[in-house]
């Protein structure tokens, strides 16, 4: 596509250092959620500061939704070209022949990743794999999720710090804001580059923060006042790394950005500043989002408004460009480098250009769904609905029938990208098996494929009931993860229904876990259900190639089989009175 192009990269700063990367990214946040965009009630004042000293982009968009955010700004490629176009079903793992920003960079930067990584838990998949030397996070897309440390909350929760399992004290943001500083203490005492990405879970739900936070927004609606209390704590945090930064002596040559995933998931109805759409929807209240830059040493430390259309898959040529050695280099990306227009002195043309943006949230994607092709002065809605973004900021006037040529433009652009894409569809990202720098593996129900899967531990503890329903037929289990052998021999594979660490009896409850304070219950603050689970079978490839009985006592079972190099479909589960259930957590170890 047009959109395509040969990068070559040349190291053309002024300074003489390449720059420190602190690049922020929240979770849920949107455009409005900020007082520096309009809101009367958020309390912001570390941001709007922030604000005021960066050049910010007016007009900058993301995907709809967080994984496909995240793979969209890491790669420099459409989200849906990464194989991420959804959070779960295993449509939420980058392919292993893309290349983050992190891998271009680790010759020659410390590389860190802090939070919510939300790209696959699995090798080659990983966050480790995939560039970054240091990495502190929780498991999936939030703490509480089916693949995160089993009832872990916002508070007092265990992460995983480079592979082994960390418990720490406090609030999750303040967590892994102090693990940032850690890091950044680090590599400036030994005067190294950085590249750290500081990726949050909040304000994503469940809404929980420290009471003080709550506190200052009590005549709110509860749930509200907890997504503001959550930003406002993240903000105090950005102004404490902010002074770190100032501390270390390294704030000049600090390249900040700060950014967020999505449009809002809770604060839209409140203040949405004009546009239409939330977290998810394919009009501008969905997918535009703030992007502040601030650079002092390049002299990126005055307020500056621009306005021209840009993306995600945009900033990884821009680093490139700014950050990147003497060396050459071929990648295509579907992104711009936006250092001409980060260049107050740069009078350069900028390319009229149509960006695409869409949310699929389903296992294969389907051609134009809740898609959005944009122009500087237009969105093209779904293929059929057309709004002049620049007379009707709101998107409340189609004007479809009026301008059919510009209706027939982008939707043959779209047609034409559609056509590029389609094909890499088909190739569905599969956790490797057997693989020498991973001997063990824990899979998840997370990323099940061809059902929807208990993607949080309240699912889990739920055990997806069918008795709560009101049909009563027999549950079937049909979800499978999608495996890759890489190396012939015997495998053992461990099931279980409930994770490693809980260490308790498949067929027995649990009691809820401790709720924390907030809006919102934890994940953990549900009762597990007891379910009364006979047997257990390992199928793959819609085989069943064993069974077993489950006794009250047994908090896993064991299979062991012979499997060829080659790609597979695992698929074990448990029979219960009522049906089956799949079983949500296995383990998979080469003898």
């Amino acid at each position: 596509m047009k959109t395509l192009f040969l990068f070559f990269l040349s190291l053309s700063l002024s300074s003489a250092k390449a720059p420190n990367i602190l690049f922020i990214i929240t979770d849920d946040q949107g455009y409005g959620d900020l007082s520096c965009h309009g809101n009367p009630a958020i309390k912001t004042p570390h941001l709007d500061q922030l604000y005021s000293e960066s050049t910010v982009f007016t007009d900058y968009h993301v995907a709809p939704t967080c994984s496909p955010t995240r793979a969209a700004l890491l790669t420099g490629h459409w989200s849906n070209r990464t194989g991420v176009w959804h959070t779960i079903m295993g449509r939420s793992m980058l392919r292993e022949n893309e290349v983050t920003i992190a891998q271009h960079l680790q010759e020659n930067y410390a590389t860190a990743m802090f939070g919510k990584w939300h790209l696959g838990d699995n090798f080659p998949y990983r966050p480790e794999d995939r560039g970054f030397e240091e990495v502190y996070r929780h498991g999936g897309g939030g703490i509480g999720q089916t693949p995160d440390l089993w009832d872990n909350a916002y508070f007092d929760g265990a992460y995983f710090h480079n592979g082994e399992i960390a418990p720490a004290k406090g609030f999750c943001t303040d967590v892994f804001f102090q693990q940032a500083h850690n890091f950044i203490k680090k590599a400036a005492e030994e005067e190294e580059p950085f590249f750290a990405y500081l990726s949050l879970n909040a304000p994503h739900g469940p809404l929980h923060c420290p009471q003080k936070y709550l506190d200052l927004y009590k005549s709110l609606d509860p749930k509200l006042a907890a997504f503001f209390g959550m930003i406002t704590n993240i903000d105090e945090n950005i102004g404490e790394i902010r002074k770190l930064l100032s501390e270390l002596g390294i704030a000049e040559n600090t390249l900040l950005i700060f950014t967020t995933d999505n449009g809002s998931a809770s604060g839209s109805k409140f203040f949405n500043a004009g546009m239409k759409g939330r977290k998810g929807s394919p009009y501008d209240g969905g997918h535009r989002v703030p992007l502040f830059i601030h650079w002092p040493a390049e002299g990126l430390d005055q307020h500056r408004k621009i306005d021209t259309l840009t993306h995600a898959v945009d900033l990884v040529p821009t680093l490139l460009e700014i950050c990147s050695p003497q060396s050459e280099t071929e990648i295509k990306f579907d992104g711009l480098s936006l250092k001409t227009l980060l260049d107050p002195e740069n009078q350069k043309q900028w390319p009229e250009r149509f960006l695409i943006t869409d949310s699929q949230r389903v296992v294969d994607p389907i051609k134009w769904r809740q898609s959005a092709v944009m122009s500087q002065q237009y969105r093209l809605i779904n293929g059929n609905e057309l709004y002049d973004i620049k007379a009707d900021p709101g998107q409340k006037k189609n004007i479809a029938r009026d301008q059919p040529q510009q209706v027939k433009r982008m939707r043959d652009f779209y047609e034409k990208w559609w056509a590029e894409l389609q094909p890499s569809f088909s190739k569905t990202t599969e956790i490797y098996l057997g693989h020498p720098k991973n001997p063990v593996s824990t899979l998840t129900a997370h990323d099940w494929l061809n059902t929807p899967p208990p993607w949080n531990q309240g699912h889990i503890r739920q055990a997806n009931d069918n008795t709560k329903k009101k049909e009563k037929k027999p549950e079937k289990h049909e979800g499978h993860w999608a495996i890759k052998v890489v190396t012939d021999g015997t495998y053992e594979i461990i099931l279980r229904r409930w994770p490693l660490e809980a260490n308790h009896p498949i067929s027995a409850g649990l009691p809820p876990g401790a709720n924390v304070p907030g809006a919102s219950k934890a994940f953990r603050n549900e009762a597990g259900l007891a379910l009364p689970i006979s047997s257990a079978v390992l199928q793959i490839d819609d085989r069943d190639l064993e069974s077993k009985s489950v006794s009250e006592e047994d908090s896993h079972i064991t299979f062991t089989t012979s499997l060829k190099k080659g790609s597979y479909r695992l698929s074990p589960r448990f029979i219960h009175a009522q049906g089956e259930v799949g079983a949500y957590y296995v383990t998979v170890k080469k003898q």
